[in-house]
């Protein structure tokens, strides 16, 4: 049976923080640019080495806190857009916060402390976790909605 898709005014958040994020995807990937003419890590080099670069751990860290925000991207898209549709401004607060919380993770990450990224931005896996409760939450209803 077919589920025809209403979409309410609050799903305009959800659609909103998609494109926050998108934005800060690409200040992340302007820092790592930076970054590379800084500590003279240059195309097609992923990640430094430190025989090679007295900079590599610098490098590297900048590299990693964007390199992780771009695999946990799809998750995030994924349950942000399919959990907003039942819960579209809880969805949109929960990204907001992963959204703030990313930030911080890039930043203490590009410190040159890997442990830093953890302080305010370790937060982050709280809000993925409320969009995978929300995601479910949606799943659920809709599976009851046709068994009823």
């Amino acid at each position: 049976m077919a589920v025809s898709i209403e979409f309410t005014k609050e799903y305009g958040y959800v659609v909103l923080v998609l494109v926050a994020y998108a934005l800060l995807n690409f200040w992340m990937s302007f820092q790592v640019s930076k970054a590379r003419k800084k500590y003279k890590v240059f195309y097609p080099t992923l990640y430094a080495v430190e025989s090679e670069n007295k900079d590599a751990k610098l490098f590297n860290c900048v590299q990693r806190g964007h390199q992780n925000s771009l695999e946990m991207m799809p998750l995030f898209f994924v349950m942000l857009l399919l959990g907003g549709l039942q819960h579209p401004t809880i969805a949109a607060g929960l990204g907001l916060f992963y959204t703030v919380a990313r930030f911080f993770y890039f930043r203490g990450y590009a410190t040159g402390v890997p442990d830093n990224r953890l302080k305010i931005g370790g937060l982050n896996f709280l809000a993925v976790f409320g969009l995978i409760i929300c995601t479910a939450s949606f799943g659920i209803n809709l599976v009851i909605r046709e068994t009823l």
